[in-house]
């Protein structure tokens, strides 16, 4: 979390500008709820920028795992994480599609996005379709963590 403090009107300010990156919208392994994908495709489209869809999943550390043979996506999964990125491309929208695959992917999402730096984080999981209490872990991670502008479905 970055704090700014006002300084006397002589000083030159440099302030971080949030707005550089590409639009990320994440789920943790469950479609994306249509809020989101609104959210985000509408940011992508006006700001011109890229969008990556990010399906974090976790998977046990195991050594199948290890070996890449850890986590099989689903074919009803695969095609509903294919609707924003059809809708995007329809809309002249880059689209990149990204799977994280960790026993933590919260942690694993929230080192993809300082790498990424993106301008604004859009955290829209399908709530239907998570525990209640694994997305408000998930969304507190998200908000305190992301050092980028977050958007919650």
């Amino acid at each position: 979390m970055l704090t700014l403090r006002r300084r006397s009107s002589r000083d030159d300010v440099a302030v971080p500008s949030s707005g550089d990156g590409p639009v990320v919208l994440a789920t943790l392994d469950v479609p994306f709820a249509e809020e989101a994908i609104t959210f985000a495709v509408d940011a992508a489209v006006e700001s011109g920028k890229l969008l990556v869809l990010v399906n974090a999943a976790e998977v046990p550390p195991t050594p199948s795992t290890f070996a890449g043979w850890g986590y099989v996506e689903r074919n009803d999964l695969q095609s509903e994480l294919r609707k924003p990125a059809e809708l995007a491309r329809s809309l002249a929208v880059a689209v990149e599609r990204l799977r994280v695959v960790s026993p933590h992917p919260v942690d694993a999402l929230l080192e993809l996005v300082a790498e990424r730096r993106p301008g604004v984080l859009v955290f829209g999981p399908d709530r239907r379709r998570l525990s209640r209490r694994r997305y408000r872990k998930a969304a507190d991670a998200v908000r305190e963590r992301a050092s980028c502008l977050v958007w919650l479905a």
